[in-house]
């Protein structure tokens, strides 16, 4: 069985395979910044499979462009502030 993918404005058809296995396009990983490992919600919506992508919180925070800066030290003591004025100690 065939299914149509669309993306960027372009449509490539990908083959279901074994156990179900859909297998994304090498250009469209690259082009939606998908990595091993990240989430993905799934969706059906009539007989359309939708999926949304979820980027790592972590690997996005290394990607972005640094807009502060701050030492291990100073994020600890701003942590622990923060837990006292939460839960006190």
């Amino acid at each position: 069985m065939f299914f149509p993918v669309n993306y960027l404005n372009q449509v490539t058809i990908v083959k279901v395979g074994k156990k179900g296995a859909v297998y994304i396009p090498k250009k469209v990983i690259k082009s939606l910044g998908i990595s091993e490992g990240d989430r993905v919600i799934m969706r059906i919506n009539g007989r359309r499979l939708i999926l949304e992508f979820i980027p790592d919180p972590l690997a996005l925070a290394l990607k972005v462009k640094k807009w502060s800066k701050t030492t291990v030290e100073e994020f600890e003591r701003e942590s622990e502030r923060e837990q006292d004025e939460l839960y006190g100690s």
